[in-house]
């Protein structure tokens, strides 16, 4: 059975490249932009059946507009692959840091993939085999040494991490997980970055596809379970 993926922020980065990887597999997809001509030509450029939708996460009438799309179109979801997030304060120190600049990060990484998880729980609930990706990153890890890179993200990456933990406690029949992409050269990762966003987005597409239904709750990078 074909699954039915839908991926936010999926029309630049680590979420395109999961996008056509993906399609490529087999899955049909479904792009989530706040830009909804940007989602659409993201779609068709992938082609088959993907298909797209405007989406705001931090507008709760916007994700249940998208919600409600899905389910008119598809009846039910798969996969939910959060992936939208912001990156505010990328070399601001904790002192200097704003807590309004800490809030609407927070919002956006934290909240608007609460409030977009919970809108699509009935449509999971419908799944054989549901699964929730939450896109996380090593900047939110507590295990290692502490690091002053940005501080809003790194803290909203930390309490996503334990958003993974309540999702699987909360929705017993799902699997939930969270993933480290690794640095990844986007334009949140910058040219740098040693990896490609298809080498960022592998471990995303063995957890939509591959990874086995009883892993849940856990922080993963590069197919492996790391520490939180």
């Amino acid at each position: 059975m074909t699954p039915i993926i839908f991926i936010t922020g999926a029309t630049r980065g680590i979420g395109w490249a999961a996008a056509q990887l993906l399609a490529a597999r087999g899955a049909r997809v479904i792009v989530g932009s706040r830009d909804g001509v940007r989602a659409a030509q993201a779609a068709a450029q992938i082609g088959g059946d993907a298909g797209s939708v405007a989406l705001d996460i931090t507008d709760q009438a916007s994700v249940d507009a998208a919600v409600q799309q899905i389910a008119q179109r598809h009846g039910k979801l798969d996969v939910l692959v959060n992936n939208s997030a912001i990156l505010l304060d990328h070399y601001q120190g904790l002192l200097e840091l704003k807590p309004e600049t800490l809030a609407e990060t927070l919002g956006t990484n934290l909240i608007g993939t609460l409030r977009l998880t919970q809108a699509a729980a009935p449509l999971l609930a419908k799944s054989e085999a549901p699964r929730v990706i939450n896109v996380s990153s090593g900047a939110g890890q507590l295990d290692g040494e502490p690091q002053a890179w940005a501080p809003a993200y790194s803290i909203s990456k930390t309490a996503l991490n334990m958003l993974t933990q309540q999702l699987t406690a909360a929705l017993p029949e799902v699997m939930v997980n969270s993933m480290c992409p690794g640095w990844c050269r986007t334009e949140m990762g910058g040219e740098e970055a040693p990896r490609t966003p298809e080498e960022g987005a592998d471990t995303l597409i063995w957890l939509a596809l591959d990874a086995p239904q009883a892993l849940r709750g856990k922080f993963v990078k590069d197919r492996a379970i790391i520490p939180w």
